[in-house]
Parts: structure tokens; C-alpha cells; sequence
């Protein structure tokens, strides 16, 4: 995976849902390994927390505070997918998220792949509650669902 070639933007609400919050998140690095049954195909990526940003400073310092994401005793979140199910509808990378050291379930919808004749780009997006991993600091002052999208650039090792 390429990490300066991907990208992590997140959408939430803050303000009891008045205030919409957007920014990105720094992709520290990931493997992808294609299987000959694409089912078996797996996904690995690690983001660094303190690469949070929102447009904000005091926001987002206080984001990576451990009041939130906690980057300095977790400095990486990670995903790491268990199984790709594929439908008429497209298709879904379940996996396992780490926040701060609590890991629980993701399901990424798989939205695009484009194949490029040397690796490939593809989007995701997962709704991620982040009171299920432990982070429940301002409840209705912050937003406790985010929207997260994931855009990665592959190409071959």
C-alpha cells in the first residue's frame, strides 16, 4: 500500500448534531495481499492518531489527547480485515478495528476498484461508534458516530 498516496477523511456531528465536523487522518502504512479467490484476500492497514486534523487546533489537540484518541499511549489504530463477502450489491470487508488498545468489529463497504495495469486504487467507508471502543468523553457535545472514508492506492511488491 502506499501511504502518501491514500488517504483517511472522517465526517461526524458535534453540538448535538448541529455542527458538522470533517478532517483526515494520517495513513501510516498497510499491506493488501489479492488472492486467486478474491474472498481470501486480505487488508492491513495501521493510522497514526496523532495524525488527526480537523481544521481545528485546540480541537484537535484535544482529539489526540487521551481524552479522545489517547496518541501518545496508542499512536497507531488499526484494521485488519477477517473476510471480504461479495454480492450483487458489491461488495463488504469485514474485519477488526484497534482504538486505544479495544478492539471490535468494522465492516468496510468496498464502493470502488480501478485497476490501473500496476496496482490499483479503491474506496471504502465504514460508520465507526466510538463509544464501542471506549471513547465517551462530551457525549452529545461530540459526535459519537463517524463516518470514515478510505481511499488506497496499492501497487505491486
Amino acid at each position: 500500500m502506499d501511504p502518501m498516496g491514500s488517504s483517511v477523511r472522517f465526517e461526524t456531528r458535534a453540538l448535538f448534531g448541529l455542527l458538522p465536523v470533517r478532517g483526515t487522518l494520517t495513513v501510516g502504512r498497510g499491506l493488501i495481499t489479492v488472492a486467486d479467490a478474491v474472498e481470501e484476500s486480505s487488508v492491513d492497514v495501521v493510522i497514526l492518531a496523532a495524525g488527526f486534523e480537523s481544521g481545528n487546533r485546540q480541537r484537535d489537540d484535544h482529539v489526540r489527547s487521551a481524552d479522545y484518541l489517547d496518541a501518545d499511549g496508542h499512536p497507531e489504530i488499526g484494521f485488519r480485515s477477517a473476510r471480504l463477502e461479495r454480492s450483487v450489491a458489491g461488495a463488504l470487508l469485514d474485519g477488526e478495528l484497534t482504538v486505544r488498545g479495544t478492539t471490535g468489529p468494522c465492516a468496510v463497504t468496498v464502493e470502488s476498484i480501478a485497476f490501473d495495469g500496476r496496482g490499483f486504487t479503491a474506496r471504502g467507508i465504514a460508520m465507526v461508534d466510538r463509544y464501542a471502543f471506549g471513547i465517551t468523553k462530551a457525549k452529545g457535545m461530540t459526535g459519537r458516530y463517524l463516518t470514515i472514508t478510505v481511499d488506497i492506492t496499492a501497487n505491486p511488491a
